[in-house]
């Protein structure tokens, strides 16, 4: 069976060509225009990967990666115009798996996108492995968080939005992030904040829920999953 490839890109003759390469090349490409028309599709379809162009009308190719990495782990390759070095690295920093300035060889992205995919093959074998945080142990096949043994009395909105947060340690996420994060689950965070949810969490995994350690508040900003030793301070570099 094919697999299928999202193609985002305003550019109706590169789309085409790129679409037509990949499909002579074993994959089965969806080709949309707009960052709004991507989204859409990733709701509604699973994709293997998605090629995605940054300069895009609307929501522009960053938002949409930004958006997409905040709910799903699919590799993305970034086509960005030559010579503009900040478009790639900001792209790399928000979750984009590889890039590829324009123009480029059919047979270069072929290439990458079959790098990338196997780079996800991998993840996705360990996206069910237990997390171990010293006392804090998060098993995602089982939907279970545990301190020192004694299991945490969470919502399983509240154990995903854990999970969301310990999967990216030292890294500050914002509430919006998380709702997109979190958005199987929205219907919950609209009847009630996240900060309320983060409330729950810190009663069941921390030592002092008033003045936390692990989930800490970044003022202003959002929410940091930190990096501590038991018993000790935030490792450098967490905050």
């Amino acid at each position: 069976m094919a697999d299928a490839v999202l193609l985002v890109e305003d550019d109706t003759r590169l789309a085409e060509m790129v679409a037509s390469y990949l499909g002579g090349n074993g994959f089965t490409v969806t080709s949309v225009e707009t960052g709004e028309d991507a989204l859409a599709a990733r709701d509604q379809d699973t994709f293997k990967a998605i090629i995605l162009d940054i300069g895009l009308p609307g929501i522009d190719g960053l938002e949409v990666c930004r958006r997409i990495k905040a709910q799903w782990a699919t590799p993305i390759i970034m086509l960005t115009a030559k010579g503009d070095p900040m478009d790639r690295i900001i792209g790399l920093e928000i979750g984009a798996d590889d890039y590829l300035p324009k123009p480029f060889e059919p047979r270069e992205l072929l290439a990458r996108l079959r790098a990338i995919m196997r780079r996800g093959q991998t993840a996705e074998q360990t996206a069910d492995a237990p997390l171990l945080f010293g006392r804090l142990h998060i098993d995602p096949g089982a939907m279970i968080a545990n301190v020192d043994g004694r299991t945490c009395n969470l919502t399983s909105y509240q154990f995903q939005l854990l999970l969301v947060l310990a999967r990216t340690p030292g890294r500050v996420l914002s509430r919006d992030a998380l709702m997109d994060a979190l958005r199987g689950e929205a219907l919950e965070a609209f009847d009630r904040s996240i900060d309320v949810h983060i409330s729950r969490i810190r009663s069941e995994i921390e030592d002092d829920p008033k003045q936390p350690r692990r989930i800490v508040t970044v003022r202003g900003a959002g929410y940091l999953f930190a990096r501590i030793q038991d018993g000790g301070e935030p490792q450098s570099g967490a905050l």
